[in-house]
């Protein structure tokens, strides 16, 4: 295992870290989440099949830079460049992208702009280009339907979110309860776990309350949904049955936007990575990557759910 901290062309140092070897994995976090949010665990899981695997800080997370948002205002497309930037930092010519939430955002913006640094994109737990997210958020929070078809955020899960805290004890029990709200209610919850990491990443970040500002960060425009289709990375769109932010058919929504990529539903999960989901998602990841390198795909928006855990 290996740090180091890469500059972006726009002077933001980012915290990188990059264990095994093999083909380069890239695992992409959702908003406001450090590279912790990809746990160690399933860190070495992945290395352990033979791959690279490279977790980053988003800027405003971890060890990465802290900005001065009101002062350098930033885009979501700015944090895809930084994702490119960690490539290049690190003489990654292409890689298997995975996205979670708005990494999963991101990975869809890289696999239009940057296709040929993709060997294949996973996204999971996310939502597609076209649709406005933070239009669904508010109105959630507002108790109101979402335009379109597709479902917004569960207004109970929106709401019961609360402010950051001052005091480590209780922060990482606010972070914790609010993992608990977004895993799926038919499963298990493992609050012991969700604790150490969120311990580890205050430890890791060396603060305290969690970063907010990728909450503020210009988003995509959403035109760009429609370009998804002219995209020919080997796509995974991962759906999670019990997601309350993108709940279904989110998931089925971007497999037809891109038009060749692979739905797979899994049952019993949430907006969140439980460890009893590690083996399920890897043994997923690995087929869809191994399939990619080789040119071995599966028929266009095909959908495999996955076994119940």
């Amino acid at each position: 295992m290996s740090q180091k901290t890469i500059q972006t062309n726009s002077s933001v140092n980012l915290w990188t870290e990059q264990s095994g070897k093999g083909e380069p994995v890239l695992l992409i976090s959702g908003a406001n989440a450090s590279a912790f949010m990809w746990p160690g665990a399933f860190v070495r899981m992945i290395v352990d099949q033979g791959y690279r695997v490279v977790r980053y800080d988003h800027r405003d997370t971890g060890r990465s830079d802290r900005m001065d948002f009101q002062k350098n205002p930033y885009s979501v497309a700015d944090l895809c460049d930084d994702a490119v930037a960690v490539l290049d930092g690190l003489n990654i010519e292409k890689a298997h992208v995975v996205g979670l939430s708005l990494g999963g955002t991101i990975g869809q913006v890289l696999a239009l702009d940057h296709p040929h640094r993709l060997i294949s994109l996973t996204v999971m737990m996310t939502a597609a280009l076209d649709v406005d997210f933070a239009a669904n958020w508010m109105a959630a929070m507002k108790g109101k339907a979402t335009q379109g078809d597709l479902p917004g955020p569960v207004p109970e899960v929106v709401t019961a979110f609360k402010a950051p805290l001052a005091d480590r004890s209780a922060e990482i029990a606010r972070r914790v309860e609010q993992w608990r709200i977004l895993s799926s209610p038919r499963m298990p919850f493992d609050s012991d776990d969700y604790a150490a990491r969120e311990a580890a990443d205050i430890d890791h970040s060396g603060s305290i309350p969690a970063p907010f500002a990728h909450a503020m960060a210009q988003p995509i425009p959403l035109e760009r949904g429609l370009e998804l289709k002219t995209s020919g990375v080997p796509t995974l769109v991962i759906q999670a049955a019990d997601d309350p932010l993108n709940p279904p058919p989110h998931g089925r929504h971007i497999a037809d936007l891109f038009g060749n990529a692979i739905l797979v539903e899994m049952d019993g999960l949430g907006h969140a990575l439980p460890r009893s989901h590690f083996a399920e998602i890897l043994s997923t990841f690995v087929r869809h990557w191994k399939d990619a390198a080789t040119g071995n795909l599966t028929p266009a928006a095909a959908t495999h759910p996955a076994p119940s855990p």
